[in-house]
C-alpha cells in the first residue's frame, strides 16, 4: 500500500483492523501516514498483532500519489495547483474590451482538447478560487461540463462585492465561497489567509484559474506547489501580460497545436 492503514474510525473504520483480521501475513508500506491521527499508529497495530511489516519502499512515487494529502497534513495547507493559458508572446488577454463597457465574447487561446483537460482537472480538486475581476469580464461557470465528475468548490475573491448577482456563480448548481472584506483582511497577506481558511474547511487542493494578479500574488508569495501553463499558438500584440514565474519545468506536453508546460515548486 503507498500509504500506511490507517488505525481510527474517519470517513471509514480503520483498514489497520481489516487486515488484522483476515490475517494478511505480510504487509508492505511505502511511506508512514503524517495524519496526527495515524502517524505510526496503524503500523504499530500491525506488528502488535504478529504481523510483518516493511516500511520506506518507492517513497517519492509513494509521495506523488499522495501529494495533495500530504501537504494537507505536512503544511496545514491545501495543494495549490496555478493554471493559466497564455499567447505566443505572453499575454492572456487581448486590451481591445479597455474602455469598451459592451459585453465581449470569449477569445479562446487554446483548443477545445486542452479546455476539455482543465475541466479533467477541476474534477480532480476539491477547489477552484478566481479573483473579481476574472468573474466580471467572463462569468464563468467554473464546472466540469466537458468531463464527467464532480464540481469543484467555487471559492472567490470579491473584497467589495462588485461580482453580479446574475453571474453563473450564483447559480446555486455547486458550493460556493465568497471571500470580502467581513472573511479576509485586505491589508494582511490574503495568500496565507486564504490558505488558512482552505485548510480549516478540509479543503485539501485548489487550481487557481486565475485572474493574472491573483495567480502572481500567489507566485510572489512562494506558496504554491505546482503550475500548469498553455500556450496557444495565438498571438495578441498587446494585451494583459501573463503572470512572470521562474521555476523549473518538469514536463512539457503537446497538444495539436498548443504547449503545455508543467512547473513545480520544490521550496
Amino acid at each position: 500500500v503507498s500509504l500506511e492503514p490507517c488505525s481510527h474510525f474517519g470517513k471509514t473504520p480503520p483498514c489497520a483492523d481489516l487486515i488484522v483480521k483476515y490475517k494478511i501475513p505480510n504487509v508492505v508500506i511505502g511511506m508512514i501516514d503524517p495524519n496526527e491521527k495515524v502517524a505510526g499508529a496503524g503500523i504499530k497495530k500491525l506488528v502488535e498483532s504478529g504481523i510483518h511489516v516493511t516500511v520506506g519502499v518507492l517513497e517519492q512515487d509513494c509521495f506523488e500519489v499522495n501529494k495533495q494529502f500530504f501537504t494537507f497534513h505536512q503544511k496545514k495547507r491545501p495543494y495549490i495547483i496555478l493554471k493559466w493559458a497564455e499567447s505566443q508572446d505572453g499575454f492572456i488577454a487581448p486590451d481591445f474590451f479597455k474602455n469598451n463597457t459592451q459585453k465581449r465574447e470569449p477569445i479562446w487561446i487554446t483548443n477545445e482538447f486542452s479546455r476539455q483537460l482543465v475541466h479533467k482537472w477541476r474534477s480532480e480538486t476539491q477547489a477552484i478560487l478566481l479573483g473579481t475581476q476574472t468573474v466580471v469580464n467572463d462569468n464563468p461557470q467554473l464546472s466540469t461540463r466537458s468531463w464527467s465528475g464532480t464540481n469543484p468548490i467555487r471559492i472567490i475573491i470579491d473584497q467589495n462585492n462588485r461580482i453580479s448577482k446574475d453571474s453563473y456563480i450564483f447559480d446555486n448548481q455547486v458550493e460556493t465561497i465568497i471571500l470580502d472584506k467581513n472573511k479576509i483582511d485586505f491589508n494582511e497577506n490574503i495568500v496565507v489567509q486564504i490558505s488558512q481558511f482552505l485548510h480549516n474547511k478540509k479543503i485539501q487542493s485548489v487550481l487557481i484559474e486565475g485572474g493574472s494578479k491573483m495567480l502572481q500574488t500567489f507566485i510572489d508569495s512562494g506558496i504554491w506547489d505546482e503550475a500548469r501553463v498553455f500556450r496557444g499558438g495565438i498571438s495578441f500584440e498587446t494585451g494583459l501580460l501573463a503572470p512572470k514565474l521562474k521555476a523549473e519545468i518538469i514536463k512539457k506536453t503537446t497538444i495539436l497545436e498548443d504547449e503545455l508546460l508543467i512547473y513545480k515548486n520544490y521550496d
